[in-house]
């Protein structure tokens, strides 16, 4: 069962023969790995744990929305905008990542 959802997860969606425009782009290798580093520094430099969670989650959809609507990346709504909600710039970091390197979920 676990095998067939991974098995998913690394299929792409759309029709074999459309380019996706941001799929190999080495700036957006560098904007993920840029939110993941701030992803962390915002939770080193904050104390209050309630306060890293929301501030972090807020980022994160606030980032998946300038991703997804001004960037027109092509993520899937729903699954994209629960991990960037739970997991903040963390999640939309990895999205990117994944995205790069041609893999949708």
């Amino acid at each position: 069962m676990m095998l067939g959802i991974l098995l998913q997860a690394g299929e792409m969606p759309l029709d074999p023969g459309i380019e996706l425009p941001f799929v190999g782009d080495p700036l957006l290798l560098v904007g993920g790995v840029i939110l993941l580093v701030i992803a962390v520094l915002i939770l080193i430099k904050l104390k209050d744990l309630i306060v890293k969670v929301i501030i972090n989650s807020v980022l994160g959809v606030i980032v998946w929305g300038i991703v997804v609507f001004v960037l027109k990346i092509q993520l899937d709504f729903w699954i994209s905008l629960l991990l960037s909600a739970l997991f903040g710039l963390a999640g939309i970091g990895v999205l990117l990542v994944l995205f790069f390197l041609g893999i949708t979920i």
